[in-house]
């Protein structure tokens, strides 16, 4: 009899964890993914909040408090219908994974990158949690943290997605995604240079389709700081005014022979580096 009874409880005890494990795995109610991106494998949505009218200030540098004001380099202020959602990574999945991926994604659709940081070059992941996004659960430790401003291609130019990864001390990790669209144009608004340096050494090529003219002394600017951050790159400067973006550049700083002069037949200003 007690041999029959053990027989049943496992399988028993096995469902009800199954079920239990099931439970556990549900998005929040109400919540749906964002159509910009594609969702992480195996996540589950832990907060969603619906769009609604909203003013939002993305920095645009590492952020960090001084006599009780945040302070940042720069900013991207924006007012418009914003949606959030927020996932976690199942365990044992990194969340520069996740990071990486999103990233790519959006990139794959010529969403213009406009400042990127990892790790302690963010600031504290305090201020971006409890500050920034109004998420504490997005608070973890500053070394696995990452964050990133991008603006949609045309014709969504005027629509603002962020991207925020943590991983926290208990080891769960969350990718947090904001989409805002702007209600009135946000204009030219030059990325960081650290940012083109980075997407530049990561990728092995920085596209900026909509330099399609003659240079313009602002981009010309953050062009020449980006290459000298690190003097050792060499490019290749291609696209129709590739040969005057070349020049613009010699005239901002960048030693002349670093920069070679590549095909017309590219869309905008491509820079590659030279291996």
């Amino acid at each position: 009899m007690r041999a029959a009874m053990r027989s049943f409880s496992v399988p028993l005890l096995s469902l009800c964890l199954a079920l239990s494990t099931q439970v556990l795995a549900e998005d929040v109610p109400g919540s749906r993914d964002l159509e910009i991106l594609p969702r992480p494998i195996d996540t589950e949505i832990v907060d969603h909040r619906p769009e609604t009218e909203q003013e939002r200030i993305y920095p645009l540098g590492a952020i960090r408090k001084i006599s009780g004001q945040l302070r940042y380099d720069g900013q991207v202020a924006a007012r418009g219908p914003l949606r959030s959602v927020t996932y976690e990574l199942p365990a044992g999945h990194s969340a520069d994974d996740a990071f990486t991926a999103a990233r790519e994604a959006l990139q794959a659709k010529d969403a213009e990158l406009l400042f990127w940081c990892q790790a302690r070059d963010c600031g504290e992941s305090s201020l971006w949690a409890n500050q920034v996004f109004g998420n504490a659960r997005l608070y973890g430790a500053d070394e696995r943290q990452a964050y990133l401003l991008l603006r949609l291609a045309e014709p969504d130019q005027d629509t603002l997605v962020a991207l925020y990864s943590i991983t926290r001390g208990n080891r769960r990790a969350y990718l947090h995604v904001e989409q805002l669209a702007a209600a009135a144009p946000l204009g030219d608004i030059l990325p960081t240079s650290s940012t083109l340096l980075r997407q530049l050494k990561t990728r092995g090529k920085l596209v900026l389709a909509r330099l399609k003219g003659e240079p313009q002394d602002t981009w010309a600017s953050v062009l020449a700081r980006s290459l000298n951050l690190d003097s050792s790159l060499r490019v290749t400067v291609s696209g129709a005014q590739a040969e005057a973006w070349r020049e613009a550049l010699v005239a901002k700083g960048v030693r002349a022979a670093r920069l070679e002069t590549g095909t017309a037949d590219k869309p905008g200003l491509v820079l590659e580096v030279i291996r």
